[in-house]
């Protein structure tokens, strides 16, 4: 079987995420390296940190063409966590204008403190209402709490919403369209539901070995 590969660009809890996808039985690789991430079963892209440092990195690592080798050519899901689903829009606004993955359309703009009951950094467990059906919540339906450390939200089309928590308003939650996927919270810290998740994930689409 090939392995779950988490994409490696020096920012991220890459251990945590390699833990979790162990402890539901799958192999995991931490890696870089093109060969290992365009012949992986599924990819997950983990973050914590600048947006316009992390794309720094990948653009350094020449991730960005990998990447999009391995999601638009090779089908290859994707998974991107709290950093890295925002790394998936078009482009950030922490620390500058800074193009991203481009498999979102949308942008990622800092929490405005002008909206009512507003906390940044948003961080702690907070109820998360799933608007769309998809692999990735699979049987979950209605609100299951997941736990979030952020201070920057993802502005996309409703389309590829498929949930959305409350900062003092609605924020996306998660996104997906086609075999990507991206979670602003972290379902390695998720407890029970966070595994679930990554269990959904990894079962929503079969490779052959």
């Amino acid at each position: 079987m090939k392995p779950v590969v988490i994409v490696d660009y020096g920012m991220g809890n890459i251990h945590s995420v390699a833990s979790a996808v162990e402890f539901l039985g799958f192999q995991a690789e931490i890696s870089s390296e093109k060969d290992a991430i365009v012949n992986a079963n599924f990819l997950i892209l983990p973050g914590v940190g600048s947006f316009n440092r992390a794309m720094q990195r990948i653009n350094q690592k020449g991730l960005k063409q990998i990447l999009q080798t391995a999601v638009y050519e090779k089908e290859i899901p994707l998974l991107g966590i709290c950093l890295g689903m925002q790394l998936l829009a078009r482009y950030g606004t922490e620390d500058g204008h800074s193009e991203g993955l481009g498999f979102i359309e949308g942008s990622v703009e800092r929490f405005q403190r002008s909206e009512k009951e507003m906390k940044i950094p948003h961080v702690g467990f907070a109820t998360t209402r799933i608007v769309r059906s998809s692999p990735l919540f699979g049987e979950v339906k209605g609100e299951a709490d997941y736990y979030y450390t952020h201070s920057y939200r993802m502005l996309c089309p409703p389309d590829y919403v498929i949930a959305t928590a409350d900062n003092g308003g609605d924020f996306v939650a998660a996104v997906a369209k086609y075999t990507v996927y991206g979670a602003q919270f972290h379902p390695e810290l998720s407890q029970a539901n966070g595994l679930r998740l990554l269990k959904n994930f990894l079962h929503s689409k079969t490779h052959a070995a």
